[in-house]
């Protein structure tokens, strides 16, 4: 070997020993910071420590090191800081209450609580293939035949959000399983650029208010590769009024997922004050929940171009207690309800006792395969409210699986009576427009659901257009 090669050899290991010794020095463990892990101890001040260790240092990594359950109360992300939690690592809820003081949404105290969070943030990431577990059944009251009860609350919910993350600018989630909330588990509020791939995001599904994802009031987000299971909503897309300073949720993409859901596996809405739009969901599956698809439009913001595409959608009745009546399919845009406590107080602009629902339009729904005990609803408070909407290649199997009394649709939250009972078509038309139904069928199973009618019901339907499309008679 020659003298350059030797020295050129030498000079690559000494780079590469500065390069290691570089890495190394961005990476921050908890128990280097006084974290236990035991279990038992409250080790949230000794994460908070790492995080801004690495956050003062430039960024890095603030590693949870495998084999260990660290026990935190509340404690904040930083920006530039990657919180990694290794295999077999978790980082656990503390089951006292009284440790949950900062609201999740603001002055808005009764709707539940800070855990872990972040605001006006830059490149945040959590990885690995650790837990974060939200210990929701230590918030909850008994355990019912298909639901906790919740605890009696006034104008405080001690529940504790697992992630509320507000205004980041290029945020990953990747890996990790999260698990377990006592309320929302992952809520993006104006935030821009942000990467949600191959989570395990596994709730209770006894537990209420238990949504998986709400991206709120955020732009340009992706969500793939996801397996989510939640009482409430998988994955929900809304503009809240408490951040109506972030302006539209829209450029949302959501691809491969699997869900199950006790409410709307995918919903949009409920509460949206602004606009949502440009989003597609593609390639995804639900399994076993009560409503499928759901456009919920209760305020007045508006619903335009979202497409979903090859997804297969399995659904039945579940009890009152959760919204929605089975329907693979839901398109909808009421006035919300003034009756309820959170309705009147939060819902509607500063100083209205009531509110108006906005337009939802040019919505695309193809290659879609249902199997449920209902079928798909479209309805408005007034015509023109919802239209422009299309079904082509979309199939449905109708058959009655549980013992709940079918021929029953779920407008809530909404003024008035809050469900439509008639018969169970393929299609329910009630008070919209521009309605497309191209190459659709719909088969019954072997048992009938309740008010078996086959083909498309109309009701203040303009502009209906029916092509290519099958519905048998009943047997």
């Amino acid at each position: 070997m020659t003298r350059i090669s030797i020295l050129t050899l030498f000079t690559l290991l000494l780079f590469a020993s500065c390069g290691n010794g570089q890495r190394n020095s961005r990476v921050f463990n908890v128990m280097d910071y006084g974290a236990v892990g035991d279990g038992q101890t409250d080790d949230a001040a000794a994460l908070q420590a790492a995080i801004d260790a690495c956050h003062q240092a430039g960024g890095g990594q603030v590693v949870i090191p495998a084999g260990h359950t660290f026990v935190c109360s509340p404690f904040r992300l930083a920006s530039f800081v990657d919180l990694h939690l290794e295999p077999n690592s978790c980082i656990l809820a503390h089951p006292d209450e009284q440790h949950y003081t900062e609201s999740a949404f603001r002055e808005n105290r009764g709707e539940g609580m800070v855990w872990i969070s972040g605001k006006h943030l830059q490149q945040v990431s959590i990885t690995g293939t650790g837990t974060i577990d939200g210990n929701g059944v230590a918030f909850m009251g008994k355990e019912l035949d298909d639901s906790y009860e919740l605890k009696p609350v006034t104008d405080f919910d001690p529940r504790p959000h697992v992630l509320t993350l507000e205004d980041i600018e290029r945020l990953v989630i990747r890996d990790v399983t999260i698990r377990n909330g006592a309320y929302w588990t992952v809520h993006l509020i104006g935030c821009y650029d942000a990467l949600i791939d191959g989570i395990s995001l596994l709730n209770k599904l006894k537990i209420r208010n238990g949504d998986g994802i709400d991206v709120d009031h955020s732009k340009k987000v992706r969500i793939a590769n996801c397996f989510i299971e939640s009482g409430d909503d998988c994955i929900c897309l809304k503009n809240r009024r408490e951040f109506e300073e972030y302006g539209p949720c829209e450029d949302i993409v959501v691809s491969n997922c699997v869900m199950t859901s006790r409410s709307c596996a995918i919903k949009i809405g409920s509460e949206n004050m602004d606009a949502i739009r440009n989003v597609l969901f593609t390639n995804c599956i639900i399994r076993e929940s009560n409503r499928g698809i759901g456009i919920q439009n209760r305020d007045e913001g508006t619903v335009t171009d979202v497409t979903f595409s090859h997804c297969i959608v399995e659904g039945h009745f579940f009890s009152d207690v959760w919204w929605g009546k089975a329907e693979p399919i839901y398109i909808t845009s009421y006035p919300r309800a003034t009756a309820n406590h959170k309705d009147a107080n939060w819902r509607f602009p500063k100083g209205a006792t009531e509110g108006r629902c906005g337009e939802v339009s040019r919505i695309t729904f193809s290659d879609i395969r249902c199997s449920s005990e209902n079928g798909i609803f479209i309805g408005g408070d007034e015509p023109g409210k919802v239209k422009d909407i299309t079904f082509r290649d979309v199939d449905l199997l109708l058959g009655k699986r549980t013992q709940y009394t079918g021929g029953v649709y779920d407008k809530r939250p909404c003024k008035g009576e809050g469900f439509v009972h008639d018969g169970t078509y393929a299609f329910y038309i009630d008070c919209a427009s521009d309605i497309r139904i191209d190459r659709c069928t719909s088969v019954w199973g072997q048992s009938l659901p309740d008010g078996a009618t086959p083909g498309v019901f109309r009701r203040q339907a303009e502009r209906v257009s029916v092509t290519g499309s099958s519905f048998p008679a009943t047997k």
